[in-house]
């Protein structure tokens, strides 16, 4: 089972769907913003992949942070601040049963869609 997490107006989580539509890819969608993220979640991801691959230090959401947040963030307290600001996760994070992959780049999908058809 393929899950995608993402939010639905981010133009790289609608990518990632479209194409998964099209390969015929069926998958399930959470959108943070609805469903939100459990803290056990984000500490799973951060606990697979590393705090540097599942936050998002680039967008928006991490620059409307203050200065001591950001300064402060590690594996041990991340969770809980994505679990509060899931806008923060890179994305999409998709899980196929229990194997991850963070980001949609234009220049990665053939290799994501593939991993994902096996």
């Amino acid at each position: 089972m393929i899950t995608l997490y993402g939010i639905k107006n981010c133009d790289t989580v609608q990518r990632a769907r479209r194409r998964l539509d099209d390969e015929g890819l069926a998958y399930r969608f959470h959108d943070f913003k609805a469903d939100g993220l459990s803290r056990e979640c984000a500490q799973a991801w951060i606990d697979a992949l590393g705090v540097d691959v599942v936050v998002n230090r680039k967008g928006t959401t991490w620059r409307k942070l203050d200065d001591a947040t950001r300064d402060g963030l590690s594996a041990a307290n991340a969770a809980a601040l994505l679990a509060r600001e899931p806008s923060l996760v890179k994305r999409p994070v998709i899980d196929r049963d229990g194997t991850l992959s963070v980001g949609f780049a234009k220049v990665d999908e053939d290799a994501i869609v593939a991993r994902l058809k096996t």
